[in-house]
């Protein structure tokens, strides 16, 4: 820790406050990012609106919903001579949540807000030599990915992560790892185990990626924190293969990327005690589109994107899914496989620090009359 107080000390006369106001609330923080040990943050203020919703009977209409939300996020991380790291993150969010970070402050259809708690979602201790990285604690699923149809960025499991990365035309990279599951953000449950290997190479100035990785997840039928999972998923497994491309290239000045996902669970689910298995034993593939023109990196950027979906019931765990598509589920959990839809997005970068995304949901579900609407518009700052 000595390099650090060395280097704030050189500093100290020179320190650069940042002034952000959110809410009515100023924070000042010392820029300390010339330092091994780097505080960075970012808040969001969302407006959300759902309309036009069926509930699973195809009958009975939800009601019409807007809110405001709001997500604030800290990270602390800790580089010593970039072999040795630390990493912590405080999210807000709901304890009972381990898949959304947002807290509703304001509901104009007078619904409960929900609670409003703050938690560690990330604490690691990472160590990299080389080509090889390796890490303990709680954070980011080490699985290369193009969006969270299968796991939603939000879930931080906790557990062991090995990594191997070689080549440089093509570069592989090799990810491992072995987890427990969250089941909100202070409770786990029931195990997770991955393995993946990730292709990329530059040709005819173009990038391409493909990945092939496995998911397998070991449910826990006599743990009583993963009977609160929607539909089951706690005490079930799952074994699901997903397979990826991706394309990046330049039309013009602008960066377009295009990817595809293939998804598949090949568990046997002929066991008739666990009915809703049962029930949607067919169930069991997805894949999913997506073509994005433009970026969000520096000011005036702007982006277009859109997203087609089919995820069937049982293709993905969806108690670790993404929440975004749809108000399918609890307060605290989304059910969100079942659904196939459409997603348009757009979004302007305004400074280094600042932008604006606008989405539109449009989803149906596969084997049953459910469906909604939803749009959200994000401004995100970050520090």
């Amino acid at each position: 820790m000595s390099k650090i107080t060395n280097k704030l000390k050189q500093t100290s006369l020179s320190i650069l406050a940042t002034s952000i106001l959110t809410a009515g609330i100023i924070i000042t923080i010392p820029n300390i990012s010339q330092a091994d040990l780097k505080v960075t943050g970012d808040f969001r203020f969302r407006l959300e609106s759902d309309w036009d919703s069926k509930k699973s009977d195809g009958i009975t209409e939800r009601e019409d919903r807007t809110r405001a939300r709001i997500r604030a996020r800290l990270n602390i991380n800790y580089d010593h001579e970039n072999w040795a790291f630390f990493g912590a993150r405080l999210r807000s969010g709901s304890d009972d949540s381990h898949q959304s970070p947002h807290l509703t402050i304001l509901d104009f259809n007078e619904n409960d807000t929900g609670d409003a708690d703050f938690n560690f979602a990330k604490w690691f201790f990472k160590l990299k030599k080389d080509n090889t990285w390796m890490w303990v604690g709680r954070n980011s699923l080490p699985f290369w990915k193009q969006n969270e149809l299968f796991w939603s960025d939000n879930v931080m499991p906790a557990g062991m992560a090995v990594g191997l990365n070689f080549g440089s035309g093509t570069s592989v990279a090799v990810n491992a790892g072995y987890f427990s599951l969250p089941v909100g953000m202070k409770e786990f449950s029931g195990n997770l185990g991955l393995g993946q290997i990730v292709v990329s190479t530059k040709t005819a100035g173009a990038t391409l990626t493909g990945a092939a990785g496995w998911l397998t997840f070991d449910g826990n039928s006599d743990d009583e924190d993963a009977v609160t999972l929607l539909n089951g998923n706690g005490l079930r497994d799952y074994s699901i293969w997903i397979a990826s491309l991706q394309a990046k290239f330049k039309v013009g000045s602008l960066p377009l990327k295009i990817g595809v996902d293939f998804i598949h669970n090949d568990e046997d689910y002929d066991n008739k005690f666990d009915s809703f298995a049962y029930a949607n034993r067919d169930e069991t593939d997805g894949y999913v589109g997506s073509i994005h023109l433009g970026n969000l990196k520096v000011p005036g950027d702007w982006l277009l994107s859109y997203y087609y979906a089919h995820i069937e019931t049982l293709a993905v765990n969806a108690s670790y899914a993404q929440d975004d598509w749809v108000r399918w589920g609890s307060p605290t959990e989304s059910r969100l496989s079942n659904m196939e839809g459409h997603e348009i997005r757009v979004g302007y970068q305004f400074t280094k620090q600042f932008n604006t995304v606008a989405r539109l949901y449009i989803v149906e579900a596969i084997t049953n009359e459910e469906d909604g609407n939803r749009f959200r518009l994000d401004f995100n700052y970050k520090f």
